[in-house]
């Protein structure tokens, strides 16, 4: 377990996990596995925010409010995570003569409204850029070790939020909306553009670790959890365990090799330069 604590920054996080969506409301169970973990793990920006935007948005009613009530341990972990994330980014931005607007994190569970449509479990944690929010029910994490065969924890945990926060610096910098452009243009170069996004938010995760690297708060080793979260959700690993096969040329994300890589780039230089899209 990392030493969280020693991290005194919080982020804005919102806890909706203790509504859900009233009966007869959105139905689940018909979105597809490749769907599931978006935008870690299939399709390209413009494809998952068609597949948010065109789920019905649900109603929701509250629950659990004992369960949820106050600020339990996993939301003060995750804006821990937040928080540290927003140090770092507002330093490089204000280093760079920018300003850093950070994003918000909303906590649910099975399904929530966003600006771009319905957050649901099955989509995944994934950032609006809309609402420049990220979604995440943290039963993700469950998915993401008996599914996609991850070994878990917390630091990879950390990984995930921090690899969307990366979806919000490329927004806040224009990245975003520049990639998703030269997608229309070159629909041919559509994967391989997607690719390029998000290996730069793994290379983008791995600046974040960087900065809290020599304070403490990771064991020996446990940065390990982090690489082989983002190997889990290689367009590799994720073909071969879903549906058997490999086919590069479908991929959006790229390998474990590559999300490995381009995490270890960020980790190692600490440097933006690293991250850059060629």
């Amino acid at each position: 377990m990392a030493e969280w604590t020693k991290i005194l920054s919080r982020g804005n996080v919102e806890d909706r996990r203790g509504f859900a969506p009233v009966a007869g409301g959105v139905s689940l169970a018909g979105v597809a596995l490749l769907v599931v973990f978006n935008l870690l793990t299939g399709g390209d920006l413009t494809d998952v925010l068609t597949q948010i935007d065109t789920l019905p948005v649900p109603a929701t009613q509250q629950i659990n409010s004992e369960q949820f009530s106050g600020e339990d341990s996993y939301e003060v972990f995750a804006s821990t995570v937040l928080g540290s994330s927003d140090d770092v980014w507002s330093e490089i931005f204000l280093a760079n003569q920018q300003s850093y607007d950070p994003p918000r994190l909303v906590l649910f569970r099975s399904a929530t409204n966003s600006a771009c449509g319905s957050a649901t479990s099955q989509i995944g944690p994934h950032y609006c850029p809309l609402d420049q929010t990220i979604y995440l029910d943290e039963t993700f994490f469950d998915e993401l070790t008996s599914r996609l065969g991850a070994t878990g924890g917390d630091v990879a945990e950390a990984y995930v939020i921090a690899h969307e926060v990366g979806h919000h610096v490329q927004n806040e910098l224009g990245i975003m909306n520049r990639v998703q452009s030269q997608q229309q243009a070159l629909p041919s170069q559509a994967n391989e553009l997607s690719i390029d996004l998000e290996l730069q938010a793994d290379c983008f995760a791995g600046l974040w670790a960087h900065s809290i690297r020599d304070i403490g708060v990771f064991e020996t080793n446990e940065i390990r959890e982090a690489m082989d979260a983002a190997a889990a959700v290689g367009d590799d690993r994720i073909q071969e365990r879903t549906q058997g096969y490999v086919n590069p040329e479908s991929w959006t994300h790229g390998s474990s090799d590559q999300r490995v890589k381009r995490f270890n780039q960020g980790y190692e230089t600490g440097e933006l330069s690293a991250c850059s899209i060629n």
